[in-house]
Order: C-alpha cells, then structure tokens, then sequence
C-alpha cells in the first residue's frame, strides 16, 4: 500500500497541472476525496494489513489527503481571482532579454580591411600551405642554406625539408610557379616563428605579403602603392618614408614608415621621439627569385611587400602588447 500512496501522489501532481476550471477541479476531488475515490478506496484497505504497518500508511495516507485539498482549494482561489499562475507566468511589459552578439576579432578586421584596400587595386587574394617544404620558404627565395633564418633555433621545423611557414612569401613562388605575368596579387595567412613571447613577439602572427610582376614593373609602382595603402589605411595626412634596406628576396629593398599616427609626426613616446613608426618591408623582386620559378629577369620585374597584421592593428588602434590578441579577454575584444 505504500506503493499505492506514492502512485496516487504522483498522479495527483500531474492532474492539478492541466485542470484550469472549476469542472475539472471537482473532477479531480471526486476522483481523489469523493465516498468512492481513490483516498477511500484505500482507507478501506487498511484493516487488512499488518498491526505493525497499519499505522504508517494511515499516517501517509492522512498526510496525502490534507495535501490534495490543499492544492485543490489553492487552485480553487486562484481560478477565482482570475490570476493566472507564477510558474510560467509571462510579464509583457517587461523588458526582453537580448542574447550577446558577436563580433568580428580585431585581427580579422584589420586583416579584412587590408585585403579590402589592395582588392580594390587590383590585387588578387592567394592562398598557401601553412606546412611547407624548405624550397619554397628558403631556397626558391634566394635565402642560402647558411642564412641564421635556416638554422633550427629560428624555425619551427617539422623533419629535414618540411616545416611551419615563416613568411607568407611561400605563396608567391608557388603562383609564380603556376601562372605567367601579369600577376597581382597578396597573400595573407598565419606564419610561425620560435621568437620567445612578450609584448612585441609572438610565435604565431598573421603576414600579409603583397606581388606585381609584369614586364616593366619600376619602384615608383610599389611606393604608389604603399604610399595609397597608408593613407587608406591611416588616414590622408600620412605620410610615408622608405629607408635602404636588404632583404634576400628583393633588390633593392626598402623599409616602409609612416607618421606617427600619435603625435602626427612631431616625436613621442610610441615613435621613440622620431616622428616616424615602421610597418613594413619591400622591394623589387630579386632576379634570383625570378629564375627559380622560370621567369626571365630580362622579360620581367616586380615588386614584392609584406607586413604583420599584429603590427597595423596595434598601430592603428593604440594596442601595446601582442599577447592581447590570443589571450581570448571578452573585455579587450569587445572594444572593436
């Protein structure tokens, strides 16, 4: 009979839930409370069982009754006030509660903005393999096998020949390989580098690199280039300055600068007082480079350019450490 009493206690929790009128509440007390209910049925049982048991389940089944006409009466008071329940119950004038949106990571706003800016030149987007052969990260790109670069400590190698790119500059051999000029296009990726990590370092960071090659191809094409793409990218009063360089890949080569974009060029902190920050490297492609893919350096020349993705956000909107782009703070990230 205890099994009885747990049956019909279960059953009656279920009924209150659907019985929204007056009909059904009386329903359910005859079905529950009435001569010939359920309650009874089981009062009338209890002369059969054990001395010992019997007034256990007399209590229980005193204990479910009071229960029963209690919920019936609640019920009864509340179908009268024509309130309707507090469980589930809906306040319309309350307002809704928005689910968060989400957004656009910084690098990948900034990485958007620079494709946006070279597509709209012309440039194509290329892609490549992340896991390269030392080929196409070294040796098709004029960067001799005792290059410090080469050497185990500056590159993430995987076994002899096969690696983690470390410049997106693997991208355009394999166009080279593949297409004749004209060809225009950029590559952005990830690139990977066992640099010890701090506030300017990382050994993971996002490149875009940047390739023309054509037949008459001149330097004052890249600086047209790069001088329009600083000042879309950083407004336009910025100026720009190459400084001499040397790069494996490119002769000549230059380093890119711009205006500090803080104190407009009049020397601060962010510029080390020299009114000028660096953004990136280029130069004309190398005649090496040119006969590793095939070309003929006397039928063709170009330029080539890359940059750190890292290194324009960081810029452009004021960050000071690297490491706040991977480490995932939803208060850093919902600033963009």
């Amino acid at each position: 009979m205890e099994e009885d009493v747990k049956n019909i206690r279960q059953s009656f929790e279920e009924d209150i839930k659907t019985a929204n009128d007056a009909s059904s509440l009386e329903g359910l007390r005859v079905k529950y409370l009435g001569r010939k209910g359920l309650i009874s049925e089981l009062m009338g049982r209890l002369p059969s069982l054990d001395k010992e048991k019997r007034p256990h389940v007399g209590r229980e089944l005193n204990l479910l009754k009071k229960h029963i006409q209690g919920e019936l009466h609640e019920k009864q008071q509340l179908l009268s006030s024509g309130r309707e329940p507090e469980e589930g119950k809906i306040d319309i004038t309350m307002p809704g509660i928005l689910p968060e949106e989400g957004r656009l990571h910084v690098i990948t706003k900034t990485l958007n903005e620079i494709n946006d800016i070279f597509v709209s030149l012309g440039f194509q987007i290329a892609e490549g393999p992340e896991i390269e052969k030392e080929f196409y990260n070294f040796e098709a790109l004029n960067i001799p096998l005792e290059h410090p670069s080469r050497d185990a400590f500056d590159t993430f190698y995987i076994r002899d020949d096969i690696l983690l790119r470390s410049h997106t500059s693997t991208v355009q051999i394999r166009i080279m390989e593949k297409v004749k000029p004209p060809i225009q296009a950029i590559m952005p990726g990830k690139v990977y580098r066992p640099d010890a990590v701090d506030a300017s370092h990382s050994f993971m960071f996002h490149q875009v690199e940047g390739l023309m090659v054509d037949r008459d191809i001149k330097f004052s094409d890249l600086k047209g280039t790069l001088n329009l793409f600083t000042k879309r990218m950083f407004g336009e009063k910025t100026k720009t300055r190459f400084r001499p360089s040397f790069f494996p890949f490119t002769e000549p080569s230059a380093e890119v600068d711009i205006s500090c974009i803080i104190c407009k060029g009049k020397g601060c902190r962010v510029c080390s007082h020299t009114g000028w920050l660096e953004i990136l490297g280029a130069g004309m492609v190398n005649s090496a480079v040119f006969e590793a893919v095939g070309y003929s350096p006397r039928k063709y020349t170009g330029f080539a350019f890359g940059m750190g993705v890292e290194r324009i956000a960081m810029l452009k909107y004021g960050i000071d450490d690297i490491r706040l782009f991977f480490e995932n703070d939803i208060r850093f990230l919902k600033q963009f």
